[in-house]
């Protein structure tokens, strides 16, 4: 694709990076046929290679418009385009590039303005928004069905492990996990010591910079990534073996600082080694699996569904480790019709894109659905609440299946 950029951001280090993007596109269509919105919309302006044309419109100079501003808010971001593509397009840094440029362009409703408000500044702030969850949980039965469909159940965490070991990993947190979910953490932290390592929090770690930066507020996404390497890091020099990331949107974030930061002298080193140390915990159970396997003894005999989350496999490109494993410790897990499609909940997507987003999750339920699974597993946060919130079949995470296995065992 020939560009011609205009003189705003050209000579930018974005300006730079979004050229070289868009020259190796070469209009193929191919990201159409696999892009979920598209699928549902049938427009082209709401597929890759449609949105593609309007950013490069605007970085050639073009103003943008609030027609430019729809087609992007659409787009869940997923990056089922990008497995797709023949050509290796990074559609997901082109869509953040682009979307910072039409945000600074085109104002928003009043509305719009602030829902975003609410969900960049209050999500990633615990102490904000725990109390928030807890009061909403208190009132569930209460609350209005949309309203509900994002509150989750209380659940109990279980016990967080005491023993001491020589080997040590990271865990992050999270922001909305903790109070939304919290059995994940714990049941990550009670398998990986039952195989001798411990996990460790850094109380200073909050969220991973995903929700602002991917609502156009980079400069806040920033900041929380460093404030993540300074928590981290004391850890890190230590001896840490690895960061472990329990959800996928976290991990395809935390896998990027060492990019995003690639400009600042005082982290781009730092950030550089955070990214290569962490793991998404499927990358780290595997090595484990001879001794998993002695400790279940074949005793696992579960039906799931497994949903992969698209940050995991469209972000972070890992495929087959999370079925594998399970299905080497006995589990009968089967992926569903069109399991590379996203389920609708990409972060906010289900908030500010309500109408498509439970489309995407009906269709979604529809073929997890299909084999009768016992349970349906993902391994992300915003997949577990939304699928969950349309269906009656439980759906949880999957080492908390790892985790109830070794406890019965």
């Amino acid at each position: 694709m020939q560009t011609n950029l205009a003189d705003f951001i050209k000579d930018t280090r974005e300006g730079k990076e979004a050229d070289v993007i868009l020259r190796k596109c070469v209009h193929c269509g191919f990201c159409t046929a696999t892009c979920p919105t598209y699928q549902l919309l049938g427009d082209e302006l709401d597929g890759p290679r449609g949105r593609i044309y309007l950013m490069k419109q605007v970085l050639e100079g073009k103003p943008a418009t609030e027609k430019t501003q729809l087609h992007l808010d659409r787009c869940l971001t997923c990056r089922n385009c990008e497995s797709t593509c023949p050509s290796g397009v990074q559609y997901g840094r082109l869509v953040d590039i682009g979307r910072k440029i039409v945000e600074d362009q085109v104002p928003r409703p009043l509305s719009q303005r602030i829902s975003r408000t609410v969900l960049k500044e209050a999500l990633p702030r615990k102490w904000l928004f725990s109390p928030a969850m807890k009061v909403g949980q208190a009132v569930r039965p209460l609350l209005p069905q949309a309203l509900r469909n994002k509150v989750p159940a209380r659940q109990q965490a279980g016990k967080w492990p005491r023993t001491e070991h020589a080997r040590k990993m990271l865990l992050l947190d999270g922001c909305v996990q903790p109070s939304m979910a919290p059995n994940i953490n714990t049941a990550t932290a009670r398998v990986l010591d039952a195989l001798g390592v411990q996990l460790v929090v850094a109380p200073k770690a909050g969220c991973c910079g995903g929700i602002r930066y991917h609502m156009n507020d980079h400069a806040g996404g920033l900041e929380d990534m460093r404030r993540n390497i300074d928590a981290w890091w004391p850890h890190v020099e230590a001896g840490a073996e690895a960061i472990v990331m329990t959800a996928s949107g976290c991990g395809v974030m935390v896998k990027d600082y060492g990019h995003l930061l690639a400009d600042d002298p005082h982290y781009a080193e730092k950030a550089k080694r955070i990214s290569a140390l962490t793991k998404d915990l499927s990358e780290i159970l595997p090595a484990f699996e001879s001794e998993l396997l002695r400790k279940l003894d074949g005793k696992v005999t579960r039906r799931v569904a497994y949903h992969p989350p698209c940050t995991l496999q469209h972000g972070q490109q890992i495929r087959g480790k999370v079925e594998g494993l399970l299905r080497a410790i006995g589990v009968d897990v089967q992926l569903c019709a069109d399991s590379h499609l996203c389920c609708g909940s990409a972060g906010t997507y289900s908030v500010l894109q309500p109408a498509l987003a439970y489309q995407l999750r009906d269709n979604k339920l529809a073929n997890l659905e299909a084999g009768n699974p016992e349970m349906i597993v993902s391994a992300n946060i915003g997949c577990l609440t939304h699928l969950q919130s349309g269906t009656e079949t439980p759906v949880r995470h999957w080492i908390e299946l790892v985790d109830s296995a070794l406890a019965a065992a």
